[in-house]
């Protein structure tokens, strides 16, 4: 199976570049297993629930994870915090080679260098910022930081974005991208989903650079994902348990809440003990999953599906594909981008039944 299996043309103007102002009225494409495809808006994802369901969302919560520093010359360095190492530490992305101090604010300096990593031989880099006299780091990363959105976007993030590349119900701070399949979702929505009979509950995937890291061999099977932390409690593992038994679907919200399940489930994960599992204190289980999901892969919970319209050649994709099959969602992305639907972060959503 190759990467370019999985390709289509998108015309420039269907990427949408801001979202709807409502978020629940944007369009909803429904994806039957037989090929039919029907038109809604996504509030009419109720008529697909039925009494008993389980509807599975992802609690992360997305914080603005790209700073704007100055080099000691004047130069900009655009920097993508990508995860914490310790205290004032962190991974990062950042295109220049430039190693040395740089300047956040008046007040706060970092220091930016580069280390070739043993295992992967892959050059990362980091940094250690400086003159941090408070204890939360987050504190100034919120006043300071910009919402990380894709390049595809094609404009720079504002204040806006702090509300809109964020779900209603994120929670647990952690991730550098926004689980775009639950930006579609309102608080009366969610209300209108429990009134029915539909048990919403919620998991957390920390989403990282491995979701969105493009593939670079041409073999979709030799690419490995990065692993992404998680957390699922007992509680909604068993709840999934008497689900199956009683026949109801399991219906994930999101290509980042399937990974999180099906990473548990099929045992693709190195689990972490409460004490190193970040600021975990529950009984949760925590693990680390680098699970690679794509045609051929058995799903071990979930049933249906509630995604955006991806990137071509893309491992959200090939996730997607394996819901349904390949050439049927090549099929509704044809038939989507013919009827003009929004596509990506901030745009329309689909239903795979």
């Amino acid at each position: 199976m190759l990467i370019s299996d999985f390709d289509f043309d998108l015309p420039k103007n269907l990427i949408a570049s801001r979202p709807i102002k409502q978020r629940d009225h944007s369009r909803l494409l429904v994806l039957h297993p037989d090929g039919k495809i029907e038109h809604r808006l996504f509030f009419n994802i109720l008529d697909y629930f039925n009494k008993g369901d389980l509807l599975i969302m992802n609690d992360t919560k997305v914080f603005p994870a790209r700073i704007l520093a100055q080099k000691p010359t004047g130069g900009q360095i655009d920097i993508l915090l990508v995860r914490e190492l310790k205290e004032n530490t962190w991974e990062v992305m950042y295109r220049s080679k430039y190693e040395g101090e740089v300047v956040i604010t008046e007040n706060i300096k970092g220091k930016i260098w580069m280390e070739r990593d043993e295992v992967s031989n892959i050059i990362k880099r980091f940094i250690k910022f400086l003159n941090i006299k408070s204890t939360n780091i987050y504190e100034l990363i919120w006043t300071y930081g910009y919402m990380p959105l894709p390049k595809y976007i094609g404009r720079l993030p504002d204040e806006e974005d702090k509300i809109t590349y964020q779900t209603v119900y994120a929670k647990k701070t952690g991730s550098i991208a926004a689980p775009t399949a639950g930006l579609h979702f309102t608080e009366s929505l969610i209300k209108e989903i429990k009134n029915i009979g539909v048990a919403v509950r919620t998991l957390t995937l920390h989403v990282g650079v491995g979701t969105f890291k493009s593939i670079k061999s041409e073999s979709v099977a030799r690419h490995k994902m990065e692993a992404e932390f998680f957390e699922i409690t007992p509680s909604l593992l068993k709840e999934i348990e008497l689900a199956k038994e009683k026949g109801n679907r399991i219906i994930t919200v999101g290509t980042t809440s399937t990974r999180a399940l099906e990473g548990f489930m099929s045992g693709q994960y190195n689990k972490v003990t409460k004490s190193n599992a970040r600021k975990n204190d529950n009984e949760s289980i925590c693990g680390y999953t680098d699970i690679f999901i794509y045609p051929g892969y058995t799903f071990k919970a979930v049933d249906y599906l509630i995604t955006n319209f991806h990137l071509p050649k893309s491992t959200p994709l090939m996730l997607v594909s394996t819901i349904a099959s390949r050439e049927l969602i090549l099929k509704a992305y044809r038939e989507a981008i013919d009827r003009g639907y929004r596509f990506f972060s901030y745009g329309d959503a689909m239903l795979i039944l």
